[in-house]
Order: C-alpha cells, then structure tokens, then sequence
C-alpha cells in the first residue's frame, strides 16, 4: 500500500518539485522530534498542507498518531498545535486506522492537574466526535468537567458537548437533563447560561428529546427577558426547529410574534434574520396567514432598517412556491383584484423608496410575482415591475458606490428574468438600457452591458439600428482614460457582437479594431476575440488572433493563439457557401479541412502535461471528421450524375430481392455514409459524456452537433435507405424546447426546415432521384451555413475535478505482475480522492463514484483444459459515495487459468441527477497466475505414470470445495 500511495501520490504536486509521501512524513517527523520547541511548532503547522497532498489512509494514519504522541508529552502550546491541526484536517480524520491507539494517546492528558492541558484535551475530543461519538469514558468526562470550578476547563466541556451532542443521540439524550439543571439553577453565571443554550440546537435526534427542548426553551424564553438571553433562546429554538423540521410553523408564527409584539429592535432583527433562514430552508411551510402578517409588520413598521430586513424575507419567499400560495389560497379570490394584495400593495409603496435596498427588494417582489404567477388580473403588475426597474436603473446607474452596485446588480439581474418570462417587454427594456449607457457610470456600464448581452441571446431585440449608437460610445470609450476602459471595451464590444448576428461589416471591424490599437493591451483584445469566437464572428477573431500571435512570451501560448487562428480562418472559409452549387462547396470545406488539420497540429503542439488540452482537441477532431463526412456526402450525391445506375441495374434488383440496387453503386455509398454519421454521433456522445466540468452551453453545443449528424443519418434513411419506414414524430418535438443562443436558435430551425424538405420529398418519389441528392446536398450546407460557436468550456476552464485511484497490493514495478495462485482468490482494494479546483460543484456535484473492474488473460502459461467462460475474465461494477472527497471498497477476483492478466479499473461519476459522466482515469496492473504447489505436484506424479495414493485421492476430491 505504501508504494501505490506512493505511485499515486507522485504526481499530486501542484507543478512545484516535491518529496513523496514517505520523505515528506520523514521530513517532518525529524522536526517532531527536534530539541527546540520552534522547530517542533513549525512540524506540527505543516502537517495540513501534507494531508492536502498526500490524502490517503496509511499516512494520514501514521501522521496523526504522531501527532497524538506530541499532544501526550508536549507542552500545552504544542497540544494547541495539534488541536488546531486536527480541527483543520476534520474530512481526513475517518482515515485514521488505529483510532484506539490515537484516543488513547490524547486521553491520558485528561488526568492531568493541570486545567489547562484537560480544556485542550476535551477540545481535542470534541473535535475527533465524528470518529468517536460512542466513547464512554469521553462522555464521563466531559459531563464531569461542566462541573469544574475553572472557567477555560467548564468551556471546553461545553465545545465538547455540543459536538458529542451533535454526533451522539445517546450522549445528547443523557445530556439534555444536566443542560437544563444547569441553565435553571441558580448558582449558574448568566454568561455561562448563555453558551450553554445553544447545546440545545443539536437534540433532535429523536420527537421526544425535541419536544422536551423546546419546552426548556419556552420556559427561558419566558423566565428571562433579559436582551441577550431572548436573542440567544430564540435562534437554538429556530435552529432546533429547523433539524427537526416538526415545529417549523410554530416557529414562524413565534418569530411573528416577537417581530409585532417585542419593541426592542435588536429581538425584531434576530426574529428577521431567523425568518430569513427559514425561508430559505423550508419555503413550503410559509402559510399565506404568516406571509400576510409579515407584510402588515412591514407596511406599519417606522424604520427602514427592518423594513429592509423584512422584504428581504419577502423577495426571498417570493422567488419559490409560497408566492403562488398566497395568491391562489386568497379568500374571495375572484371579488378581489390583484392590486387589493397586501404584498402588491407593499412592493408598490417600496418601489420608489429613497433607500435604494428597500426599493430593489420591492421591484424583486413585484418581479418575482410577475414571473411565477400567470393570472390575468396580476397582469397589470409587469408595467410597475418594469417602471420600478427603470427607475432603479436610472438612480444606480449614476452612482458608483459598492451599495449602488449591489442594488443595480439586482435591478439588472430582475430584468433578464422578467424578459425571458415575458419576451414582448423585451423591447422596452432594452430601449432604457441603451439610453442610460450613455450617461451611467462606467462601473455601471459594465453591468449594464453584460445584462444587455444576456437578454439579447435569449431574444434577438438589438436590431441594427442601435449598432450606431453603440459604435459611437465604443469609441467614446476608446478615448477615455479610466481604470474600467478594458473591462468596458470587452463588454461593449459582446454587446456589438451580439446584437450584429449576421457578418461584421467592415466598418465595426474597423472602430474595433482601432480602439484596441489605442488601447494597446493584449488580454483585453484576446478576450474580445474570445468572444467574437463565442459569437460565430470569425472573421474578426481571425484578425484579432493574429496580431496577438507575436505579443505572447511562451512557445505554448503561440501554438494555442495560432491555432485559434487557424480554426477561426476555417470555419470563415464555410460562410461563403451556397445553395445549389455543389462545387464551391466542396472547395470551401477542402479549404477549411486544410486550416483545420494546421490548426489541430498548433493545438496539439499548445498542449502541456498538466494541461492536455482534451476536450479542446477532441472537440476539434470530431469537427474534422464531421466536415469530411459533409464532403463525402456531397461527393456521393454527385455520383448520381457521374456514375448512374447501370441499364441492367433493375434486372440485378429484382433477381437479389433488393430494391435499393436498381439506384447501382449509390445506395451502397449512402449505406457507408449514414453508418458513418451514426459513428460520428456516438463520438460526440462520448465527449459529453467526458466533459464532466463544461458549462450547459458547451453541454448544449456539443449535443447539437450530436444532433446534426443524427438529422443527417435520418435524412439518408428516409430518403433513400428504407422510406417506408421512416418516422417523423420523435424528431419534430425537438424544437419546442426554450432557446438559449443565436446559435442554437438558428440550428433549431435549420434541423425544422431539413425535417420539413425530407418529409414533404419523402414517398414522394422513388429512390434515388436528383430531388433526393439535392435535398441531402442542400441540408449539409445550410448546416455549414450557421457559424460554428465555440463556446466557453473550449477557452476556459471554470470548475475542475479529477479523480486519483491507489490500488493494492500494487507491484513495486509497475511493469511487474502480482502473483496469486490459481486456487485463491485476490482481494483487490482500490481507493480514490475526489480533487477539486477553486470551484467545487459549480456546474454539478458528485453523488457517487462507479467503479468498473474487468481483467483480461494476455497469455496462458498451462495446459488448455476446457474451463467455463465465467471462470475465463472478471467483470464487475461497485458504486461508492464519497465522504469527504474520499471512498473505499474491494473487489474479489478469481484467475483459475494460469498465465498474466491484465486488470482494468475504470472509475466514472454519477452526478446528483443520476447522469453518469465517464471522466476516468482508467488505471492498470498485471496479475501472474500460479499452480498451487499441490495440483503441481499432483500433476507432475501423473506425467511420471504414478498414480496417486488414496490420501492423495481423498483430499483432491475435498479441495474442489
């Protein structure tokens, strides 16, 4: 195990040259056992960084037992140490082997005289609870020292307890009665009382103990209204409440009440702040009496500091289910029209407050309500949500404070989801937007830009009309000399792209181009070119990508750059294509296929080992192939008029029973193409599959070029390989779903109008007529027509996860074969660490892990007897959920022929929707199968002539089994 973690672990650095395991451990070890106490601080400190690195159970155990020792004969700043090491390395503690030995080291310090050691100690246990909630003797312990007489020893036992409380359903059952002794009795100090409260937060495991609690907790609610105490008694209750999830209503209505009825403004904020906890957690229990009482508070309420606090909650409530609660469980409904509402009348009166939190929270809700509720008398509301958002937007946008930010950021934010709920505001909206740009601060500008650019993709609204004014205040900008230009450049410039679906004109490229010229920073132009690649703009990207190619300081980042470039000039190369003429259309694609293949050698030349560039160059491959598969296509449909069907075509026909060979050598060809599409479909399959960290849009682009190749499969079938059968009905539903680019827009209704043709040519006309070529011809191009989008995941990488696999036993040579004999069976342990970037579980996390092990004889040393398949190779699938990013399991294997084989262990993931994503990696080891020396021996007495002895007959007859 060792040398696997060692194998493994050797190429977890970070890019820096760095010990393995053992070394490091030993590095440290030395400084543990050095004289001077800085130096043994200064081991103790570095120990998270070696988990971090190296996370697996054989040193994490050897470490922490070390560091048990230190806690055992250290002082007790080196026990603080690794107190504070522990509390640091909490997901690593369950790897721990030996947890008797560790316990055992740290409790002795328990029984020390000195209560500072024992406080460090019940800190200490308190904070291994998760790997030892059941130990009795700590549970003594800790019950014990709550009654010391010193203050640090009575604080670390009640850290202590409501940890163990928290793990231990038995600990907080027998706790419960010594905690409430305690706050009730009277020698106890108010200060202690209130940290012993909040013990009480964590004794829900069982109705009985919660129900018991929270009488605890009305009764000090009502015998101490003392400020802190109410504060205190109040959040346990609702934290209670919430693991409980029983009393949640009950809570709420409390909370209510104290919000009415207490006049002390610190109570009324915690009662806020509470309800904001729970609207987040349990919407659904929100009655539309609670909702109503909230909105009375908060429109009879002076101050605007909880008036704040109080829509807070509401917006918060108004973005989930509880909305449509309160409007559809309205007494009256009918009588009453939708401005009579309370929260409508709150949000109204909010709306144009002078304090700019409160009115964002006021267009939220009105938003928010606009966009869930459907009814036609909440139908009027859309024009105060979009009066509140103007005005919003006007007062922030001329402000460049952080609050006014916040507050515009959540204006904007409203605007994208009020158009995309109700697209014929659209146009309104975006008219305030580009009218305010001139005149907004430039901090603002940027925001605005960016909520422009996200509506625009949704809804095709900027039309070419308002690319003058933006091309005017690009170049306003241009010239301006502030510390947000380059941001605003790239900003302004998505907008421009955007809203200029079709080809750039030369004039745009022009002012863009010019602008960056002054600007003269290369990140802002390579981003840009990002975008207009994002965009389908190629042209322009492939201008931009080349006069970057000579401002970059490294080898990779040129070969990436020129790359781009290449691939931005190729698929420039498709947008000249035509319908009809099929020619030109093969030398475009000719012409792209050459910058493609030069591309894909720069890509793969860009590439590093720590950085490999996978999903870039399988996506790349996959376009290649793809083109030359269009290309294929085109030249096969030619073929009907340079190679027709042969004059006794129809008598071959007719005599094999197949009708397709009357069509001659074509309907072969079509057969070979349509498999080939079908090929090309499952690849891009496959990289989806793969790309486990992508975005929804690079999600989504990659399924559509997955779709293309299926329509194009489909299309030969129903055309030309079996019209009879064709069905239409699987693939007309596909457009419906909601839109979220240009890109997939104009796919969508390229992929409709390809269906439409082949359905109206279909049965038709018998196969293969110049009709039906023509039709296939005229689908690849309108296809290669719509500009390619390369979309974010291809430039940038946002969230990142790879798993590492150990397995033992593993061979010291990678190269050489484990030996097991062939009447045994190995047990295969394989355990694994989920690594994450900056960004864990951005775009999704990890439920579980699928393990899948299969072995492969390579070669076979025995004799060949006949042996059952079953006995021949091992499949088999585990899944295991991760805790703390690391999981176990074992697989048992039998190799009852003898020779080497070769053990696969492919790991995929299965994220929390259920979608398994195969990201690796795939790790090998070889196994030698050997005789047992007894069939060897058995054997050998049999070649030899000797028949064996009755004894030896007796036990092979019992070794079967």
């Amino acid at each position: 195990m060792a040398a696997s973690a060692k194998s493994f672990l050797a190429d977890a650095g970070y890019g820096e040259q760095e010990l393995d395991a053992n070394s490091a451990l030993m590095e440290l070890d030395k400084g543990l056992r050095s004289g001077k106490l800085g130096e043994q601080c200064e081991a103790v400190v570095r120990f998270p960084r070696l988990f971090q690195k190296y996370p697996f159970p054989i040193l994490i155990n050897s470490a922490f037992l070390k560091l048990a020792d230190v806690f055992r004969v250290g002082n007790n700043f080196l026990r603080l140490c690794v107190l504070k090491v522990t509390q640091q390395s909490e997901k690593h503690l369950e790897k721990i082997l030996n947890v008797d030995e560790f316990v055992k080291r740290v409790f002795s310090v328990i029984h020390s005289n000195d209560p500072v050691a024992r406080a460090i100690t019940l800190r200490m246990l308190g904070s291994m609870a998760s790997i030892i909630p059941e130990r009795k003797n700590a549970h003594h312990n800790i019950r014990q020292s709550l009654d010391s007489h010193d203050n640090v020893e009575v604080e670390a036992a009640i850290f202590a307890a409501a940890n163990f409380s928290a793990q231990s359903k038995d600990f907080a059952a027998g706790i419960c009665n010594k905690i409430s002794e305690m706050i009730q009795g009277l020698a106890t100090p108010v200060d202690l009382k209130l940290k012993l409260i909040p013990i009480l937060q964590h004794m829900h495991h069982d109705a009985s103990l919660a129900s018991s609690s929270r009488q605890l907790l009305q009764q000090l609610v009502t015998s101490y209204p003392s400020t802190k105490m109410v504060i205190v008694t109040l959040h346990t209750f609702t934290l209670l409440a919430a693991s409980s999830l029983v009393d949640i209503p009950k809570q709420i209505q409390l909370l209510l009440q104290y919000l009415k009825s207490d006049p002390r403004k610190a109570v009324k904020r915690l009662a806020i702040q509470d309800l904001k906890l729970l609207a987040n957690k349990t919407p659904h229990t929100w009655s539309r009496e609670n909702i109503q009482a909230l909105c009375e508070s908060a429109l009879h309420t002076p101050y605007d500091s909880l008036k704040l606090g109080m829509l807070s909650v509401l917006s918060t409530l108004s973005g989930t289910i509880a909305i449509k609660q309160y409007f559809s469980s309205a007494p009256g409904t009918a009588a009453t029209t939708a401005r009579s509402f309370d929260l409508v009348k709150l949000a109204q009166e909010c709306c144009y407050h002078n304090n700019r939190g409160i009115a964002a929270h006021g267009v939220r809700i009105l938003t928010n309500i606009s966009a869930s509720c459907q009814e036609k008398d909440l139908l009027p509301l859309e024009q105060d949500a979009v009066f509140g958002l103007e005005s919003l937007l006007v007062l922030c946008s001329q402000d460049d404070s952080p609050g006014a930010q916040a507050t515009l950021k959540i204006t904007l934010t409203c605007m994208v989801k009020l158009v995309k709920c109700r697209p014929h505001l659209s146009q309104s909206v975006v008219e305030s937007l580009l009218t305010q740009l001139h005149s907004a601060q430039d901090a603002a500008r940027i925001l605005m830009c960016h909520c422009l650019a996200a509506i625009a993709m949704q809804l095709p609204v900027l039309a070419d009309g308002m690319l003058g004014d933006l091309m005017d205040l690009y170049k306003l900008i241009g010239l301006s000399t502030t510390d947000k230009k380059q941001e605003l450049l790239v900003s302004l410039a998505t907008v421009i792209f955007v809203s200029s679906q079709k080809a750039l004109s030369s004039e745009i490229k022009t002012v863009i181009k010019q602008q960056l010229e002054n600007a003269s920073n290369g990140w802002t132009a390579y981003r840009i070119a990002r975008q207009a690649s994002r965009m389908g703009n190629h042209d322009m990207a492939r201008e931009l990508y080349q006069s970057l190619l000579t401002q970059v300081a490294s080898e990779h980042f040129y070969f990436w750059l020129n790359s781009l470039k290449e691939f931005s000039h190729a698929e420039q190369c498709l947008t000249g294509l035509q319908e009809d003429n099929y020619s030109s259309a093969l030398s475009c694609i000719a012409e792209a296929l050459k910058s493609y293949h030069k591309g894909i050698a720069s890509l793969t030349a860009a590439s590093t080992p720590l950085n490999p560039l996978s999903f870039q160059c399988g996506f790349v491959k996959l376009r290649i192939d793809l083109l030359q598969a269009f290309s294929q296509l085109i030249c096969t449909c030619n073929s009907l008029k340079t190679s027709p069907p042969p004059a006794i075509a129809t008598t071959i026909a007719m005599t094999s029973g197949n009708d397709l060979q009357r069509c001659g050598r074509i309907s072969n060809q079509m057969k070979h193409s349509m498999e080939e599409f079908r090929n090309l479909a499952t690849r891009y399959g496959d990289l989806y599959q793969s790309s486990f960290d992508a975005d929804s849009a690079t999600l989504r682009n990659v399924e559509l070029q997955q779709q293309s190749c299926l329509l194009i499969s489909h299309a030969i079938e129903a055309l030309i390989l079996d019209p009879e059968s064709a069905s239409f009905q699987e693939y007309s539903a596909n457009g419906t779903a909601h839109v979220e680019s240009e890109y997939e827009r104009r796919m969508m209704s390229v992929f409709n109008h390809v269906l439409e043709e082949v359905e109206s040519l279909n049965r038709k006309y018998a196969p293969v007529s110049y009709l039906h070529t023509a039709c296939l011809c005229n689908a690849v191009i309108a296809l290669l027509k719509v500009p390619l989008s390369f979309q974010r995941y291809f430039f940038q990488k946002l969230q990142s996860t790879s798993i590492k696999l150990a397995l033992s036993p593993s061979p010291r040579n990678p190269a050489e074969p484990i030996a097991v004999q062939n009447n045994q069976q190995l047990a295969l342990k394989v355990e694994g660490v989920v690594q994450h970037g900056s960004k864990p579980g951005l775009f999704r996390k990890i439920q579980s892990v699928c393990l899948n092990v299969s072995s492969v004889l390579q070669s076979k040393s025995g004799p060949d007897y006949k042996i059952p398949i079953d006995n021949m190779t091992n499949e088999m699938e585990q899944r295991v959920e991760p805790h703390n990013d690391y999981f176990s399991t074992q697989f048992l294997l039998n190799f009852v022929i003898l020779g080497t084989h070769n053990i696969t262990v492919e790991s995929s993931v299965i994220d929390s929707n259920g979608i398994v994503w195969k990201t690796g990696p795939k790790t090998t080891i070889f196994v030698k199968s050997l005789e047992d020396p007894y069939s060897q021996q058995v054997r050998l007495q049999q070649q030899q002539g000797q028949p064996p002895s009755q004894q030896q007959q007796q036990r092979t007859a019992y070794s079967r089994f």
